[in-house]
């Protein structure tokens, strides 16, 4: 079953968990261009994206609004709390969304969503708690190969790309 909602928590997954700080007091975060395509994929399904994540940054914000995500919820310290919050507001249950995480913060909300993930360098205590692990690490484009493994179990990963590609490419 498709998720409703997916859920991803922001270090570690859409990043490589590094945070850089130059002389100037400025914070930098690097994203992976691969990932906006899994946001694509669940967009062109009516599949709402969501960053979840402890921190709180501008930074996270930006590429928040770049990708067009509607439900940002930073400075989390109960994963599970904020999103249990966000399915009474959306009138959904928790089996019904899939989450993405790599971190003990994440651990008990992995546990109750319907379909739950892990990057490749997560902790071994992560991985041995959650359905899929993707092959590449937080960063990575772990996102998408989370969202591309979801598509696939429900046999819709190809129509959907081609669906994308004939939209917004002009690719048949």
């Amino acid at each position: 079953m498709l998720p409703k909602l997916v859920l991803t928590d922001v270090d570690g997954v859409l990043t490589d968990g590094g945070m850089y700080y130059d002389q100037k007091d400025n914070e930098w975060k690097k994203f992976n261009t691969a990932d906006s395509f899994g946001v694509m994929l669940c967009s062109t399904m009516g599949i709402e994206v969501v960053f979840i994540t402890g921190e709180d940054t501008k930074i996270v914000e930006r590429r928040a609004n770049k990708l067009k995500i509607k439900h940002l919820i930073q400075g989390s310290r109960n994963k599970l709390s904020d999103a249990e919050k966000l399915c009474k507001k959306l009138k959904l249950k928790l089996t019904e969304l899939a989450y993405i995480g790599d971190d003990y913060i994440d651990l008990n909300l992995l546990q109750k969503v319907g379909f739950s993930g892990t990057p490749a360098n997560a902790p071994s205590y992560i991985k041995d708690k959650v359905d899929f692990v993707t092959k590449k690490s937080g960063g990575e484009g772990a996102f998408r190969e989370f969202i591309e493994e979801i598509f696939r179990r429900e046999g819709i990963l190809d129509s959907t790309i081609q669906k994308i590609l004939a939209e917004k490419y002009s690719v048949k």
